[in-house]
């Protein structure tokens, strides 16, 4: 495209010598002068991961984000804990992630559609109040000492249906809340705060733990309560209505886009096998409980060692972000993911246990950084909720059946056993895709749709 009017009106039949000479020597000074004052201004704001708390809905949204982060993690600490002292049987943990995940893989897509076509704010609301009610069925559940797990079932299937709405919401929602220009300090503005969350709330988890369970659910519902006041909070937000009628086929046009960029489909694909074959945090409590011998509190920190790797690797992607070599990254980030994975499975030292997980927590956030940037500078407006939708569910097949997974074959084969294989095979899908995505492998710099 031409930079100004001017080079448009120097086109014709005839190109005077003096129109080109005029058009090299202001024209593209021109256009060379807007590209440094753009990577100038991103300079800046890379340089402060703070500056989009400037922005009074991106705050509230952002505190709304830390604060389920924390409920979440204190959850997993107590519900994984309280399950494996009732039935002693790892499957029973692998469970957990399934009922997550059926719910939550059946309703992402659909969901999707709804974050493109619906006011975005309701849609967190109603989505967060299902949060409160799965909580609710934990602690009745807690309260009248239940021997039986299934209440837990259920309350995870609830919250898995309620995950499947605001996670695609959630990363459609962002870029409405700040300037174009401020966006990229937003999304790790909003990566630094998750992580805290990560760090701290599996060790409040634990440690509230040891007062009892019910202390657990009770500050759980405390919080989503804050959150639904978060969200209320904020104006509403309503996605671009689509000019045509719906059709069923609208709800696969976000899959039709990811398979036609290469890129991100390779980006996306090996996270999601790299987690099910890595997913050795769904046996923490094992882990804590037969292996390092190290009890509920013991297990909060363990929990909070990938969030700690994660965080430190956040906050150097705010201040450097990648620029080159982008697919080398990502292949590596899985790599050490993996690598870290069969350390920790052959760990009976705490303190090795504790490096490897941050290290893994390292690796893991370098491949979520990456796959985030792609889809969101590649993503067309008017499809962001469908392919976020996309987006969404491989992250939460990677994480919640990649919990069962963990569980079935620690059950068959033990944890040590279990943990190691899954780290050698996430290695070996790095391998894999290296010759299955050469366009992936060779990507040098992130391009704009």
């Amino acid at each position: 495209m031409d930079c100004c009017g001017l080079c448009a009106a120097g086109r014709g039949s005839t190109y005077d010598l003096r129109r080109r000479s005029f058009r090299r020597a202001v024209c593209r000074p021109r256009f060379l002068a807007k590209r440094r004052v753009a990577s100038f201004k991103l300079a800046l704001l890379m340089a402060n991961p703070l500056v989009a708390l400037r922005y009074r809905d991106f705050a509230l949204y952002a505190a709304t984000r830390f604060c389920a982060t924390l409920c979440w993690q204190m959850l997993n600490v107590a519900v994984g804990w309280q399950v494996y002292a009732i039935t002693r049987d790892a499957l029973d943990l692998g469970f957990v992630g399934l009922a997550q995940f059926l719910p939550f893989v059946l309703l992402v897509l659909p969901a999707g559609h709804v974050a493109d076509r619906a006011e975005r704010r309701l849609v967190l609301l109603s989505a967060y109040a299902l949060s409160v009610t799965a909580v609710i069925v934990l602690l009745v559940f807690t309260i009248v000492g239940g021997h039986h797990v299934w209440p837990v079932f259920l309350a995870m299937a609830l919250h898995g249906t309620s995950r499947a709405f605001w996670m695609p919401t959630s990363q459609a929602m962002t870029p409405n809340l700040v300037p174009p220009e401020v966006f990229p300090n937003a999304v790790a503005t909003n990566s630094v705060l998750l992580e805290i969350g990560v760090i701290a709330g599996p060790a409040l988890g634990g440690l509230l733990y040891l007062i009892g369970p019910t202390v657990v659910y009770w500050t759980s519902v405390g919080l989503l309560l804050l959150i639904l006041v978060l969200i209320s909070s904020l104006k509403p937000v309503r996605a671009s209505a689509p000019a045509k009628a719906f059709s069923p086929s609208d709800l696969l046009e976000g899959i039709r886009f990811v398979i036609r960029r290469r890129t991100v489909l390779g980006a996306i694909s090996l996270d999601l096998f790299a987690v099910l074959f890595g997913g050795a945090t769904a046996l923490l409590p094992i882990y804590a409980s037969d292996v390092l011998h190290i009890g509920p509190a013991g297990l909060g920190v363990l929990r909070t060692a990938p969030g700690v790797g994660a965080t430190v690797t956040a906050l150097l992607l705010a201040l450097n972000p990648i620029e080159r070599h982008v697919g080398r990254w990502m292949f590596g980030g899985v790599a050490v993911f993996g690598a870290a994975t069969v350390v920790f499975g052959l760990s009976t030292s705490f303190w090795l246990s504790l490096i490897s997980l941050c290290a893994l927590g390292a690796g893991d956030m370098i491949s979520v950084y990456i796959r985030q940037v792609l889809v969101q500078l590649e993503t067309p407006d008017d499809i962001r909720g469908r392919v976020s939708a996309v987006s969404s569910m491989f992250i939460g097949s990677s994480n919640t059946l990649g919990e069962f997974e963990s569980g079935a074959t620690a059950r068959w084969f033990g944890p040590v056993l279990a943990v190691v294989v899954g780290g050698a095979a996430t290695v070996a899908i790095v391998l894999s895709y290296l010759k299955l995505f050469p366009e992936l492998r060779l990507m040098d710099r992130f391009r704009r749709h």
